[in-house]
């Protein structure tokens, strides 16, 4: 059954290729033509609506709660949330009405050490008919990324069939090691990496450390990928845990800075974004500046969405949500918070329905304060 499952997301993916969402005559790698590439479209040129300067955030409910070291967070078609517990390493469906859940079972091979363990999940883009998941995971010699085949018929803690390896060797430490994974709109799967603690990485084209990566479902180097059959697509990243594509398929991405920048960067391919040679905007001409950079204090972002034609970015440290609007590639007005302190450490937000956001809290993590009953899915109503 895997067998068939692995075929039916492989040929997704050739169908993708075929329709043309995969970097062809006038494409760029990321979706869209080269007009709308990620950080190359000017401010104002594009198809949607400027959001107003000043936007809103309530709290409409607790979807759940309890929840230990909650990382990774996957809406599934037709109502649930899939979630991963970095430390436990399982992954847990959650009914988004009820609050009910359900372990779906362990990914063998996490191995939870500092920030390291379960990280970012994402369904296959065939899971309508293929019920993949991806998972990002540390292991004792690597990041990785892995798919299982979701099996809900199948009794509480044995719904996932055996991992299939997609992608290995991503460098892991006891820090900075990224973990974010999203499929874009060309059907390809992207990742976020740290440099685990070795700053040098991240300028080391030949390394898969502080690097965003794009590649097929099936772990090969993405057609028409900046530095030819590798799957480096952006380098000089500190610690990548945000990815989001906005409505015109331009990629944007929230890192960790060190101790002056927080950053959120338009991806353009190939683009150096300078870490360790630059923290925050810089006048090196080499290096890619953010669209918007933070005091460590007041961020050390970890997920993002795009939603109302804003990015909205969860805070770690900072304990707040911001709101980015955007033009085109750069932000409309300066960016706005909301929720500071009130949930404590943010980790993940993800676009649901409409004008709705799900959010994670992260106060189980070690480095938070949590409350009887963290930590917690929120869905948020946002303007």
């Amino acid at each position: 059954m895997r067998r068939r499952a692995v075929a039916a997301v492989s040929a997704a993916a050739a169908l993708l290729l075929a329709a043309g969402c995969s970097p062809g005559a006038g494409d760029t790698p990321g979706g869209g033509s080269s007009s709308s590439a990620p950080g190359t479209t000017a401010p104002g040129r594009t198809g949607e609506r400027t959001p107003p300067a000043k936007g809103s955030v309530r709290v409409v409910r607790t979807v759940a709660e309890g929840l230990r070291t909650p990382w990774g967070l996957a809406p599934l078609p037709g109502g649930g949330l899939l979630v991963s517990s970095r430390d436990d390493g399982t992954i847990t469906r959650i009914d988004d009405k009820t609050g009910r859940k359900t372990e779906l079972g362990a990914v063998p091979g996490a191995s939870a050490a500092g920030e390291g363990g379960l990280l970012g999940i994402a369904l296959s883009p065939g899971y309508a008919s293929d019920h993949l998941v991806y998972a990002y995971l540390t292991t004792d010699s690597d990041n990785r990324i892995v798919r299982m085949l979701y099996e809900p018929q199948r009794p509480a803690g044995a719904q996932l069939g055996a991992p299939d390896t997609v992608f290995k060797g991503i460098p892991k430490g006891l820090i900075h090691n990224g973990g974010r994974i999203a499929f874009g709109p060309d059907g390809m799967l992207y990742a976020g990496t740290g440099e685990s603690g070795e700053r040098g990485l991240a300028q080391d084209r030949a390394s898969l450390g502080g690097k965003i990566l794009r590649m097929t479902p099936d772990g090969e180097p993405a057609p028409g990928n900046p530095f030819g059959n590798s799957a480096v697509y952006s380098w000089g990243h500190r610690n990548v845990q945000g990815l989001a594509w906005d409505g015109e398929q331009r990629l944007f991405a929230a890192e960790f800075g060190q101790d002056t920048w927080d950053e959120l960067n338009a991806i353009k391919p190939g683009d150096d974004y300078g870490w360790p040679n630059a923290e925050g905007k810089s006048a090196d001409p080499r290096y890619h500046d953010p669209l918007a950079q933070w005091h460590t204090d007041a961020a050390s972002p970890s997920g993002i969405a795009y939603a109302g034609g804003s990015l909205w970015m969860a805070g770690l440290r900072g304990q707040r949500l911001w709101r980015v609007p955007l033009n085109g590639t750069e932000a409309s007005a300066p960016p706005q918070a909301f929720l500071k302190g009130a949930y404590g450490r943010l980790r993940t937000v993800v676009a649901a329905d409409g004008n709705r956001l799900w959010l994670t809290t992260s106060n189980t993590d070690g480095r938070g304060k949590p409350s009887k009953t963290d930590d917690r899915i929120l869905e948020l109503e946002i303007s």
